[in-house]
């Protein structure tokens, strides 16, 4: 079996073809992207595919119409923000309501397998100083202190649905514009910085960000679902989805919870710079998916 990754510096060079058992497994530029998608083409080799791999594709607008025309097979996805690609006015927010819908927008020439428990989903982060001098548990927790809270996000999330305004709406957390402090790396290390230092009191950031752990923040909980559940799934062309894929790959969704994409991103990102596949090889061995399913 093969297991390649594509040297041209055109990640979609070459013609794609729906045709046979061969998978393309591809990724997203982002380093939890690649990760993923190294496990997903590992564990499917592992069940007997050949396969080929084109990491580093670009955002969406880049990797679905690839995968619609079949230069790649499969790729990982995120629920709640892929509704929101297919489906502009989609409102589905808990995963369910996500998953459900997901159903229909999907149509007739994408398909998904069973999405992970794990999530990268924004969060309201703050510091363990700040949690336990108000005793936040919850983001409605911290509405009582809108006042005092300047809040650090991307300039978006000042307007998003999800953003300020669903804060508002759901939680009572009114943030004033003037408390509100745009920062435009989406939830990296600029945004980390602003929260450890002090220049903000809560931030938007992703929940399997390294960065939660090493500098012992907290993730605020989110009873009402203000933002869109985002779990990990396989995303295929449905002329490339079959039974075994489909075994293989759920297999791995399985174990794949919020705290080991935290594992595999620090493994990653983390002081020790692991390279994203040989991350995804010492996954595979320690969750016994080293050996074909069944």
């Amino acid at each position: 079996m093969i297991l390649s990754a594509c040297g041209n510096s055109d990640p979609l060079a070459g013609t794609g073809s729906c045709e046979g058992d061969a998978l393309t497994v591809g990724s997203a530029n982002f380093p939890e992207s690649e990760t993923v998608a190294n496990i997903y083409a590992e564990v499917l080799r592992i069940n007997g595919f050949q396969v080929d791999t084109r990491m580093n594709i670009g955002s969406r607008e880049a990797y679905i119409p690839a995968l619609r025309q079949c230069a790649i097979s499969v790729i990982p996805e995120y629920t709640g923000n892929l509704l929101q690609y297919l489906d502009k006015n989609a409102t589905a927010t808990t995963p369910a309501d996500v998953d459900a819908a997901l159903t229909t927008a999907l149509g007739s020439d994408l398909a998904v397998g069973t999405p992970a428990p794990g999530q990268d989903s924004d969060a309201v982060v703050v510091t363990k100083a700040t949690a336990d001098r108000w005793n936040l548990r919850t983001i409605a927790d911290l509405a009582a202190h809108s006042a005092e809270v300047k809040f650090g996000a991307p300039a978006e999330f000042q307007e998003r649905a999800g953003g300020l305004p669903g804060l508002k709406k759901n939680y009572n957390l009114d943030i004033a514009a003037n408390n509100f402090v745009p920062i435009a790396d989406g939830g990296g290390p600029a945004t980390v910085r602003a929260l450890v230092d002090g220049q903000v009191t809560a931030a938007d950031i992703f929940t399997t960000s390294p960065a939660i752990a090493q500098h012992n923040l907290v993730v605020l909980e989110d009873p009402k679902h203000n933002f869109p559940a985002q779990n990990l799934v396989p995303l295929f062309n449905a002329a490339k989805r079959s039974d075994k894929a489909l075994a293989a790959l759920n297999a791995v969704s399985a174990k794949l919870t919020t705290d080991e994409l935290l594992v595999l991103n620090e493994a990653v990102s983390g002081s020790s710079k692991t390279e994203p596949k040989a991350a995804a090889v010492a996954w595979i061995n320690a969750h016994g998916l080293n050996a074909p399913i069944g």
